[in-house]
């Protein structure tokens, strides 16, 4: 059965909230959190130190990957109850390789109404400046860890000739980047290195020249956004296409 708006019954927001730099929070994310009954959150501590710089307090619940389905039943308890939640990840938009999926489920299937608050978000702020990629882009988020997975659906990936956007730790960085070379070292990337904060960086290049570029350094910190150009033949097709169309 399809789930439909229902202004009657509680209502669980999604808020997006700022990747780094705390000026993008939007004037809805702080409307909205000044409004409801509770927040959730994947950090408490970590949300508490962004409520705090607005001078916002309100009652704050534990939501993260590890325990999303045994809270999601406490908040689904306080949506029943008649309160209104809103639900924040450390950063950017819950959802997107962030916890949250799992609750906003579990929101639907108890009738309550659901309502996202767009924020800020690492896929987007990369892809804006990348500066190519065709129509077609393809979100993947964080790849497995294990070099032979990793290397395996990296084959997939650039076999569609698509573009698409991964996350990375400072620790496999240069890993992935060599993955991706050993396969096609001429693909263009656009890397991003926190996005929005203080020491942000966009390192932009050949697959080969930017892996060298992070491998030749003596430290590598912060987290990261790799933007994969697709291939001329996948983004000729797309062209193609449209003027049939």
């Amino acid at each position: 059965m399809c789930s439909v708006y229902n202004y009657y019954v509680s209502t669980l927001y999604i808020v997006g909230t700022p990747i780094g730099n705390l000026g993008d929070i939007t004037f809805r994310a702080l409307e909205i959190f000044k409004s409801v009954d509770v927040i959730a959150c994947e950090d408490t501590r970590h949300t508490l130190s962004l409520l705090t710089h607005f001078d916002i307090r309100k009652p704050l619940v534990s939501c993260r990957a590890q325990n999303e389905q045994t809270a999601g039943q406490k908040i689904i308890q306080l949506l029943d109850s008649g309160q209104n939640v809103a639900y924040a990840s450390d950063a950017g938009t819950p959802g997107i390789s962030d916890p949250g999926a799992v609750l906003v489920q579990m929101a639907w299937d108890a009738g309550h109404t659901v309502v996202p608050v767009p924020g800020a978000s690492a896929f987007s702020a990369l892809v804006s400046v990348a500066g190519t990629g065709g129509k077609t882009i393809v979100f993947e988020g964080f790849l497995s860890p294990k070099s032979g997975r990793r290397r395996s659906r990296l084959r997939e990936l650039l076999g569609t000739g698509y573009a698409f956007v991964l996350y990375e730790s400072p620790f496999r960085i240069v890993k992935l980047l060599t993955d991706i070379a050993d396969i096609e070292c001429e693909r263009h990337v656009v890397v991003g290195r926190e996005l929005t904060k203080l020491h942000e960086e966009i390192v932009v290049g050949t697959v080969a020249e930017v892996r060298d570029n992070f491998a030749a350094r003596n430290k590598i910190l912060g987290e990261f956004a790799v933007f994969v150009s697709g291939n001329k033949n996948a983004q000729l097709l797309e062209e193609s296409t449209d003027i049939q169309r």
